[in-house]
């Protein structure tokens, strides 16, 4: 339970590797169909493409040996937003998405990440943590109530 609201709130702490990432996106999408949010639905799908690429970053981008990353899931407005929070253990803030044109190619495997999380949000950024050596991505979506909170 969420302390501030009182709505539902899901954390955990995982290994910062691709193991733990993937991990993150199963257990958020299970956490979501417990709220009432059954898997392939459309917030379920989008909360799960967003957890995929805010904990791949922190793996990738975020990671320090031997700390962990830490997933926070939580209920906003009576079930009608969903809060994603990512927090790694390196605490320089991620630059914007770019805009206009990139040198991206077509095929590349990255750099794609933070357009993502842009385009599905209904707002995103980063936060400086209580703890100096650790900063949050979070984001934001729009969701419709399930039936079990409304």
């Amino acid at each position: 339970m969420n302390e501030q609201t009182g709505h539902p709130a899901f954390r955990i702490q995982l290994s910062a590797t691709p193991r733990g990432a993937r991990l993150a996106r199963r257990l958020a999408v299970a956490q979501l169909a417990d709220w009432g949010w059954p898997y392939g639905c459309a917030v379920s799908d989008a909360a799960a493409h967003l957890v995929a690429e805010l904990a791949a970053n922190a793996v990738r981008h975020g990671r320090v040996r031997g700390r962990d990353f830490r997933l926070r899931l939580a209920l906003l407005d009576h079930g009608r937003a969903l809060r994603i929070e990512v927090t790694d253990a390196r605490p320089e803030r991620l630059p914007a998405p770019p805009t206009g044109p990139t040198r991206r190619t077509p095929d590349g495997e990255s750099g794609r990440g933070l357009l993502l999380v842009e385009a599905l949000a209904e707002r995103w950024g980063t936060d400086a943590a209580s703890d100096p050596c650790t900063k949050t991505v979070w984001c934001e979506i729009a969701c419709p109530p399930p039936a079990r909170l409304t």
